[in-house]
């Protein structure tokens, strides 16, 4: 008979995941409606010109040093960014005046808190029924034995999956079931591990949910976000980010394949032979109850996804949706046992980006981010006029990459989301939001390839492979990732500039060059791809 402990712990998950729901509910409501919510909101905005000379230095160094943290990783990226959180606000009372604590708590975007915790339930719960094993099984018996047709089915599911589940989330159920498979077939799972990241890193860029860099460029540039702002008319959904990365995804996909099975060779080029029978005995669906319940609710949240723009209220947004959905889902699901799926929920995520958004407002007060939208707006207003949207996307985009492959992504783009925003807001500048944000949302997430540490799927498939026995170390990884980081952001660059900067007679063309340009690399790599399982096994 199973005993049931109700601990402090389960009690505090519980409160947290209520806690979220009522402030996604009562925020958009108070930051609309004036008083203590608008004010807290714009608190660091306010005090920047009463800064003493030393903030504007002081907020840069303490920048530099959680990014020395989370790069060395001496302490928990989680504690890094709580940490400097605390170290920031310090700094701010020091300077004067410094924020109360209900500034410091509508300083948190709730719209990511919340988006979060309500996919990290949903997937949660959607992994004990065994989907996710399932799936694996079912790519090597479609693969026919072959491990670089087994590489190219995982990469198309990590893709698909990233893009709707978020790419941290789909590695940390994928990688142990990969690691599994290749032990099954006497395989080395670092090659599988490492194809897998890059295409979840590529496939969560294409939808506002897929990749953390996404979701925090979705919420601040929503409509509730805006709505005070002079870019109130150009915020952005969730269909926006489908309709203008998605193109971008395809583009990048197959070159990216490509080059992976050329980096990969040794590992990839095999074949293998085992029962089938056995494997899909062994990895069967375990609930099938459950799976048509949490399918049905996760079918409802990305219809929902799709359709909450419609909706101009203050609690139509995406995080309310999730939030909702995860409600639901422990309803029809685990009603009397709900601590199991409070557990999946990654919680030194959610206090990483807490800690961060915290960290943010404060170097903000302190007088950064304008700092760094002077520096970045000089070198646009440089450019000749007709060519200033085409230079500011190609900076963002390279900087965005460059940056976010040595230093985490997250902290890069909660960085330089207010920057973006501050330039599309000059009017001598005259940039349109949209483009720009594409921009730093390719580099972020391609840019996330490049290195270990530089998006956050990679570092949790690492310690997956790392407690498996197959450690993956920076110059591995480096070897691979860094030259299929430079080919996509090259393609990214072109997709940019044919789909923004050209001025083309129809709309449509665009997307037809894009799209041709994407079925012409299906053609080369259909005759110029691997012959086929160069390496066989001995049996």
């Amino acid at each position: 008979m199973r005993t049931r402990t109700y601990s402090q712990a389960f009690w505090l998950r519980a409160s947290i995941l209520l806690a979220s729901i009522a402030a996604l509910m009562f925020l958009p409501l108070a930051q609309a409606g004036g008083g203590g919510g608008l004010a807290g909101r714009h608190w660091y905005v306010d005090h920047v010109p009463d800064m003493p000379g030393w903030a504007l230095p002081a907020s840069f160094l303490i920048l530099a040093g959680v990014y020395a943290l989370i790069i060395t990783e001496v302490i928990d990226r989680a504690l890094t960014a709580l940490l400097g959180a605390a170290v920031a606000v310090g700094a701010l009372h020091l300077a004067g005046e410094g924020p109360a604590l209900l500034d410091i708590i509508i300083w948190i975007d709730w719209e990511t808190v919340g988006l979060l915790l309500g996919m990290m339930v949903i997937v949660g719960i959607l992994s004990e029924t065994g989907v996710f094993q399932y799936a694996a099984v079912e790519a090597y018996a479609r693969s026919g034995g072959s491990i670089w047709r087994l590489m190219v089915i995982l990469a198309v599911i990590t893709a698909v999956f990233s893009a709707f589940l978020d790419n941290v989330t789909t590695m940390l159920l994928i990688a142990p079931v990969t690691i599994q498979l290749a032990r099954v077939l006497n395989l080395d799972p670092i090659p599988l591990l490492v194809g897998e990241v890059m295409f979840s890193n590529i496939g969560g860029t294409a939808t506002q949910i897929g990749d953390p860099p996404n979701i925090i460029i979705g919420a601040a540039l929503s409509r509730s976000k805006l709505a005070d702002s002079v870019l109130a008319d150009q915020f952005i959904t969730f269909a926006d980010f489908v309709i203008n990365l998605a193109p971008a995804v395809c583009l990048v996909f197959l070159p990216s394949l490509w080059l992976l099975h050329r980096l990969e060779r040794d590992g990839l080029d095999l074949v293998r032979d085992r029962d089938i029978d056995s494997l899909r005995e062994t990895y069967a669906i375990k609930n099938p109850v459950m799976l048509r319940k949490s399918g049905a609710v996760l079918a409802l949240v990305l219809v929902a996804f799709f359709a909450h723009s419609a909706f101009e209220h203050p609690l139509s947004s995406v995080a309310v949706i999730a939030l909702a959905g995860a409600l639901l889902m422990l309803l029809v699901t685990t009603p009397h046992h709900i601590e199991e799926a409070l557990d999946s929920v990654e919680w030194n995520t959610l206090m990483f980006f807490a800690g961060l958004f915290i960290l943010i407002g404060s170097l903000s007060a302190m007088g950064m981010v304008d700092a760094l939208a002077q520096s970045t707006k000089s070198l646009i207003e440089s450019a000749p006029a007709e060519s200033r949207l085409m230079v500011a996307l190609l900076l963002l985009l390279w900087v965005s990459a460059i940056a976010s492959a040595f230093i985490d992504n997250i902290p890069f783009t909660a960085t330089m989301v207010p920057v973006m925003i501050t330039i599309a807001e000059d009017a001598a500048v005259g940039l349109p939001l949209g483009p720009l944000a594409w921009a730093l949302a390719l580099g972020a997430c391609l840019g996330g390839n490049g290195t270990l540490i530089g998006a956050s799927a990679n570092v949790a498939t690492a310690g997956i492979a790392e407690q498996a026995g197959h450690a993956i170390s920076f110059k591995r990884f480096f070897k691979t990732g860094f030259p299929i980081m430079i080919v996509s952001v090259i393609l990214a660059s072109a997709y940019l500039v044919i789909m923004y900067v050209i001025e083309w007679a129809a709309p449509w063309i665009p997307f037809a060059l894009v799209f041709g340009a994407t079925g012409g690399l299906v053609l080369i790599g259909r005759f110029t791809g691997p012959s086929d399982l160069s390496i066989i096994e001995e049996e």
